[in-house]
């Protein structure tokens, strides 16, 4: 009897050794290694805080958003660069999460012409390679449908949602030229690239300005909305984050516009142009203004989205060849500020980026009036997607 009780305390304090070495080697493994370079920290952070990508910027419900769109891409990236497959199963599982056996996307309506929605359809090129899953080939159709009966400006421009009519925003660039230049190239002999190239030529004579070569957020072009320059049809500030949104557009529509074609020569010429006026217009540490041409401006503050997709966008530029190899250096001098500024490793050694400007947008209900007061009084977060994703971009590209 003694001895089968001495058997059983034996075996219970084994398991609770062994039990507690688990917990204790679970806990370690929750440790970042210090040696990871920093696009593999971020991404891990990522993975840590949202194991689902629906979950991202801790949205609550499933919605198909540029913001994941965003944030795979940079996955994809890094999918590509080192061949891990929890990058690639991260993004599959993301669309697997929002695109039900149909293939229709959940909650989606085209009626919407809501052009954000375009953005995460670059994810299914490569997904529809890999897979060859007809599911992701129908959304890619959805969305090429979309951009075919998005309503335009009386120039042709996009309009970025169905409720901002003759409203051309900058970012709608990003969330759309991308996706619409793969698709042209890949399935329609490149047909539609002079209306890409069209939606890029109106971007730079209306909503660069003049003075500064930097980009405002919005154009009217019919001025009937309050926020409208009664001149120009812009609105009223220059948003650090557009300028992001309009180097980020060309350099990654510029990967699959065929360099034979006459407008690739003027496309690079139009981000040569805003690489120019973006470096002009950096702060003495290298990095960039929430309200981007006012640096003295009252409450204004370096903003670390903007930045880190300025670094991407002048590094990636460079290593194409479609800026020269100098803004390479100022990229990687800004990287160094960036982490310098920004970015700071928890005791888990996940990063955390600071000062991101939280989303902002024009009209509305209640009014958004796009005043410099307006950015500057948004509020900035830590860890929201914009700088993650740009972050792990622009890490990826310099090899951090």
């Amino acid at each position: 009897m003694l001895k089968s009780t001495f058997l059983k305390i034996n075996l219970i304090v084994s398991l609770l050794i062994i039990g507690n070495k688990t917990i204790a080697q679970t806990n370690e493994n929750t440790v970042l290694a210090d040696n990871l370079k920093w696009s593999e920290r971020t991404a891990l952070t990522i993975l840590k805080n949202y194991p689902k990508a629906s979950q991202i910027d801790g949205t609550k419900k499933p919605k198909w958003d540029y913001k994941m769109g965003l944030v795979l891409f940079a996955f994809e990236k890094l999918y590509q660069k080192t061949n891990h497959e929890k990058y690639f199963n991260y993004i599959r599982e993301y669309a697997d999460e929002l695109i039900d056996a149909q293939g229709n996307i959940t909650d989606y309506n085209i009626k919407d012409y809501n052009i954000d929605c375009v953005n995460p359809g670059k994810l299914l090129f490569n997904l529809y390679d890999q897979t060859k899953d007809d599911r992701y080939k129908k959304v890619i159709e959805q969305l090429r449908a979309q951009i075919e009966t998005q309503p335009r400006t009386a120039s042709g421009g996009f309009w970025h949602k169905g409720i901002y009519p003759n409203q051309m925003w900058i970012d709608g660039l990003y969330m759309a030229e991308p996706f619409y230049t793969q698709y042209t190239v890949r399935y329609e002999k490149g047909k539609a690239l002079d209306d890409i190239a069209k939606q890029f030529e109106l971007a730079q004579n209306h909503l660069v300005d003049q003075k500064t070569g930097l980009v405002y957020q919005a154009w009217d072009e019919s001025k009937e909305i309050a926020w409208a320059n009664p001149e120009s049809g812009t609105s009223p500030t220059i948003w650090g984050r557009a300028i992001g949104w309009y180097m980020m557009a060309l350099v990654e529509t510029l990967d699959y516009y065929p360099k034979t074609n006459p407008n690739f020569k003027k496309l690079a010429g139009y981000l040569n142009q805003i690489a120019k006026s973006a470096v002009e217009h950096k702060s003495a540490t290298g990095l960039w203004y929430q309200v981007a041409d006012k640096r003295d401006l009252k409450d204004n503050y370096l903003e670390s989205s903007c930045s880190a997709m300025i670094i991407y966008s002048l590094a990636k530029g460079a290593d194409k060849g479609y800026l020269s190899s100098d803004y390479k250096k100022v990229a990687q001098k800004s990287f160094d500020a960036f982490i310098a500024t920004f970015v700071k490793k928890d005791k888990n050694g996940e990063i955390v980026i600071s000062n991101v400007s939280s989303s902002v947008g024009l009209g509305g209900k209640p009014f958004r009036d796009g005043t410099n007061q307006y950015y500057t009084n948004s509020k900035a977060k830590d860890n929201s997607s914009p700088a993650l994703a740009a972050f792990l971009l622009s890490a990826i590209e310099l090899k951090k």
